[in-house]
């Protein structure tokens, strides 16, 4: 199959893009080759080679972000030139804080040190800049109060730097896909991102918001039309889907500039038998784009620095029992949703099997009680455990969760009872196995095994980022080595306060991939890697201009 190339695609000498004034040749060169209508250009496209030799032209671009959700898209706003400054009538409530940002109120917040303003603050996150700027934009949230952020934005062109953002679907990344007739946990207010309030987004679209938390239908179309209103669409592309991220290597010093993108870990090494010492270049993206006849489209790009922001919602979480991959094991709401839409569950006897004691299993019962199906509800935590998710939810703003918590402690089996008619639960139990005929074997806490019958199974246990395209799934980058990356137990080790990964150079991860599953805290990660970006650029022009070389734009 032809594919597109960068190396290969563009004529003329090598091109490296580090200001505003050449924005719409790199766009022009994406839309000419990696648009919407992709169709005849691309199929007379060359394969791609696999060195370069150097006669050939290279496209390089400063940051290629992979996920469009409200990570990549606060990422990208900052990295088009937005910069957030001190407003001239603000009064932080934290007094320490207020004195602080008064003492650099001509520069922006990310011109200042990250550090220095993070210090003593805290939050419902682990990443310092992350509670810095939550009590930015919402401060003093977590006490109850509604003051307005302390901050005003500018857009500045001369800090644009050139980036574009990957993602399978339209910018919103998961929130399209979430089922729509649940509300949001956090505030309306809490999902927004910088320069537009979500209340101000509402009342353009003369959208009756009817309560603090929303539809996650509501947020999917303020992403989208935050990306538009803020003139950042420009940078996106859709129906794109990365198969590989990986380093490439070259030999000092060899005129050719061979490639090599094997596996090496360190900047430097030295090879065997006294060859060469290898060079870590950049980055190389591949992946494909899905045309609008369905086709594919492979592309390869190469990136300077590569930010992940692919969230956490990819890969289900699994039980690993014995016949989980039977047709009626579902693992996703959506995948409910739609079994209750076309009628597959209408009239059913046997009961739904939800399990999992999180939010999204409590969704699932909710839509299964609301649509008059009986529900077996299976949970390995006691329903006292004080880690449970419902004791941490004020019962006023969460009703209908603590509904749910509700008939999970009152309506429980027990070795006396039979199950109850609409709804029964089984805590401190195991799903052991799934039989063909639709059949699961529990296990309580004390061993005692029991058969159930139902007529779908629903698994919802948490979910887990898929960073497939990274070299062993990107074990290696997680605080601990050599185990899947997850939110909570194996986050990506990052420096707290540029966000890049510590053990791999040029790599910037944020959001649900460093632990922030709330997007009052993800925006925090762009604030990070905009000023870590935006201090190396400033280097790079002052090296080239004192001719002292810079980058050259070859991998």
């Amino acid at each position: 199959m032809p594919v597109w190339c960068c190396r290969c695609s563009l004529a003329g000498p090598v091109r490296n893009y580090s200001s505003p004034e050449t924005e719409g040749q790199l766009l022009n060169s994406f839309v000419q080759y990696f648009g919407d209508s992709l169709g005849r250009k691309i199929k007379r496209m060359p394969l791609i080679e696999e060195t370069v030799l150097p006669g050939d032209s290279l496209l390089t671009l400063p940051v290629v972000i992979i996920g469009n959700g409200p990570s990549g898209i606060c990422l990208s706003y900052l990295l088009s030139g937005y910069r957030p400054y001190l407003s001239p009538e603000a009064v932080h409530p934290n007094p320490i804080l207020h004195t602080k940002l008064e003492e650099a109120r001509h520069l922006s917040i990310v011109d200042q040190d990250l550090e220095y303003l993070s210090e003593g603050l805290e939050g419902r996150s682990s990443n310092p800049v992350a509670v810095l700027f939550d009590t930015l934009l919402h401060p003093d949230a977590d006490f109850g109060y509604d003051y307005p952020p302390v901050l005003h934005w500018k857009l500045e062109q001369h800090n644009y730097i050139p980036h574009i953002v990957l993602g399978k679907g339209p910018p919103g990344g998961a929130w399209h896909s979430m089922e729509g007739s649940m509300l949001t946990i956090s505030f309306g207010d809490w999902m927004e991102l910088p320069g537009l309030t979500f209340k101000e987004w509402a009342a353009s679209k003369r959208r009756n918001i009817k309560s603090d938390r929303v539809m996650p239908e509501e947020i999917a179309c303020y992403y989208k039309h935050y990306v538009k209103v803020m003139g950042l669409q420009k940078n996106f592309r859709d129906n794109v889907y990365i198969t590989s991220v990986s380093r490439l290597y070259r030999e000092e010093d060899d005129e050719n500039r061979s490639q090599l993108s094997e596996d090496i870990s360190t900047q430097h090494l030295e090879m065997e038998d006294g060859q060469k010492s290898l060079i870590k270049r950049n980055w190389e993206v591949r992946g494909y784009q899905r045309a609008t006849d369905g086709s594919h489209v492979p592309f390869c790009l190469f990136a300077e620095n590569v930010a992940l922001a692919t969230g956490s919602f990819d890969s289900p979480g699994r039980l690993q029992v014995e016949g989980e991959d039977f047709p009626f094991v579902l693992h996703s709401m959506s995948d409910f949703g739609a079994a209750i839409s076309k009628g597959k569950l209408r009239g059913k006897a046997d009961p739904v099997l939800i399990v999992g004691a999180g939010l999204t299993a409590a969704d699932a019962v909710l839509c299964a009680y609301n649509n008059n199906i009986p529900v077996i509800h299976v949970f390995r935590r006691r329903v006292t455990d004080t880690s449970l998710i419902f004791k941490q939810l004020p019962k006023k703003l969460y009703p209908e969760y603590h509904k749910v918590y509700h008939m999970m402690c009152t309506q429980s089996h027990t070795v006396d009872s039979n199950l109850h008619s609409a709804y029964t639960s089984f805590p401190e139990h195991n799903v052991l196995s799934f039989k063909p005929e639709m059949k699961c074997v529990l296990q309580s806490a004390s061993g005692l095994k029991k058969i159930l019958k139902f007529s779908v199974a629903l698994v919802l246990i948490g979910s887990h980022p898929n960073l497939f395209f990274l070299k062993d799934q990107g074990h290696s980058i997680g605080h601990h080595s050599n185990q899947p990356i997850t939110c909570k137990g194996n986050p990506i080790e990052i420096d707290p306060y540029t966000y890049e990964c510590t053990k791999e150079a040029n790599l910037f991860a944020l959001g649900p991939l460093v632990g922030d599953n709330f997007v009052r805290f993800l925006k925090g990660g762009a604030l990070g890697i905009a000023r870590c970006l935006a201090i190396r650029q400033k280097k790079k022009h002052e090296l080239i201009e004192s001719g002292d070389g810079g980058g050259d734009g070859v991998p």
